[in-house]
């Protein structure tokens, strides 16, 4: 089909072949995203561009993620990731609110919501173009969503919520929210488990007042904020987990973190794509810049991210469904979240970097792909932290199988069996039961690019390009290498705190010669 074929006659969306809602889709992305009909400065201003999300909504893109006796396509989890990479080639923020909309809110629905208040929901969205969104995070509990303030009591015919939370993405825009709560007991402490509500800002007794809006430094169009929660939610909204409300959210966010692969693939495809017109149009000294060394090397390393991500992609479709239970998967999901978010910034940097100048500006896209990446290596979990549980994850199991030989382990484990041939000797070392911090992050590191390289192995077995693995697999080796030296070598340094006193220069020159 060329590029300017009519838009599918298919009177629903969501009832086509799957080939033809995508290419559908993709189309009216690359219209409402055309410069003519978003201007540079339209990037620089708040929220969505005027009639942008209605245009978007019309191919019912979340419809991938409704289960088909409600009207939507079912949870295929490959469309879903392919709904988000079409969308992240356009827009990275546009993908993030499909990415919170389908993967923080529908999917948790549709596995633990009661079948009473699912039709009402999902008709909404497929009709009237709802949005949903999740709160966790608090001002004074981040990453520590276990010690969460926000609490609930039980009033008869509903739930009183009470409490403040942050950072939501799509804060004073969502039609719903699923607030997650713990249980005020007798005693005036809080419950150690933790439990999930579906709150219809329709509702005046159920609307959450947000207090104050963020200028957040990148992704623009969504906005997020500080909202006081003070709501009563009938019992039927509240989530039913399978056996507790920690394994439901961990189940949720590992699945969460394993669509993270179909938001970077497009914003990869997108970097490489660009990087390279960028390359072969720039002339400097005389040729071509794709004809420097170093540029090669950085687009050989963007490609090498697009390779990796596509087997993250392949893995996670298998993987993700969310008739599975994920909430013992944290090693490989938490591996290819922080992984694939780290190829995402570096790529935005390396393309920043080959563009000069030019790129370095809010409304150019290399600016835009810098600022809106780097917080997907924060938010659902921190890249620090994901690392830090990977190593102690590997470390457990370890421990449970009375094995200390990283190298042997590895190479029983279905996750790295075949990539951990590629380290052998470099992994050949027993690990300590009992490491700083600083080793585990490192250690992590190593583990979530190798678990990704197995992905790359398994996807070249299955037929995909042979010169975009090996190329994939021997820029991994060299980061995995370079990570190992900085791990096994070195002294442990630590802060002075006091460092100003006896650290001014200006004390140390030497007397001038007159």
């Amino acid at each position: 089909m060329g590029e300017n074929a009519p838009m599918s006659t298919t009177t629903d969306p969501a009832a086509a072949e799957f080939p033809e809602f995508l290419d559908n889709y993709r189309k009216r992305l690359k219209q409402s995203f055309d410069p003519l009909a978003v201007p540079d400065e339209h990037h620089l201003e708040r929220g969505f561009p005027p009639g942008l999300l209605r245009e978007i909504r019309e191919c019912k893109p979340l419809s991938v993620v409704i289960p088909e006796e409600h009207g939507g396509r079912g949870h295929n989890v490959h469309e879903f990731l392919g709904v988000l990479a079409a969308s992240s080639y356009e827009s990275l923020a546009l993908s993030l609110t499909l990415g919170i909309n389908g993967g923080l809110f529908l999917q948790p629905l549709a596995k633990y919501g009661r079948e009473e208040i699912q039709g009402p929901v999902f008709r909404r969205f497929l009709e009237k173009g709802a949005m949903g969104g999740l709160m966790i995070t608090e001002p004074d509990f981040g990453s520590d969503a276990l010690r969460m303030r926000t609490q609930y009591s039980d009033e008869g015919e509903a739930y009183r919520l009470r409490g403040v939370k942050h950072w939501a993405g799509l804060t004073g825009q969502a039609d719903f929210w699923l607030v997650a709560a713990r249980r005020g007991e007798d005693n005036g402490r809080l419950s150690r488990d933790i439990d999930f509500f579906v709150c219809d800002m329709s509702q005046a007794d159920q609307e959450i007042v947000v207090e104050e809006y963020y200028n957040n430094l990148g992704l623009y169009m969504i906005p997020y904020g500080r909202n006081r929660i003070d709501i009563a939610v009938p019992k039927a909204q509240r989530l039913e987990p399978e056996t507790t409300g920690l394994k439901m959210m961990l189940d949720m966010l590992h699945r969460s973190r394993a669509h993270f692969p179909g938001m970077g693939m497009g914003f990869l495809n997108r970097m490489l794509d660009e990087a390279v017109a960028h390359c072969q149009e720039r002339i400097v000294g005389g040729k071509k810049l794709i004809e420097y060394d170093q540029a090669e090397h950085r687009l050989a390393r963007l490609q090498a991210w697009f390779t990796a991500c596509s087997a993250m992609c392949a893995w996670s479709s298998e993987n993700a469904s969310v008739k599975r239970d994920l909430a013992k998967s944290d090693i490989p999901c938490n591996a290819i979240k922080s992984v694939v978010t780290d190829f995402m910034h570096e790529a935005s940097q390396s393309f920043l970097q080959l563009m000069g100048a030019k790129g370095y500006r809010l409304d150019h896209i290399a600016g835009r792909a810098m600022v809106d990446s780097r917080p997907f290596q924060i938010f659902e979990g921190s890249n620090d932290i994901l690392y830090q549980q990977i190593s102690e994850g590997v470390i457990k199991s370890m421990r449970r199988l009375k094995a200390t030989n990283v190298s042997d382990f590895l190479g029983k484990s279905e996750l790295t069996q075949r990539a951990s041939d590629y380290f052998k000797e470099a992994l050949d070392f027993d690990v300590s039961f009992r490491m700083p911090q600083r080793k585990l992050v490192d250690l992590g590191r190593v583990f979530g690019r190798i678990i990704s390289m197995e992905m790359v192995i398994e996807m070249g077995e299955r037929g995909f390009r042979k010169d975009l693995v090996k190329n994939c697999l021997a820029v991994m080796k060299q980061d995995v290498e370079g990570i190992l030296a900085r791990y096994e070598g070195g002294r442990v340094t630590r802060v002075v705190e006091d460092y100003l006193e006896g650290s001014s220069w200006l004390d140390y020159l030497r007397p001038q010669k007159a």
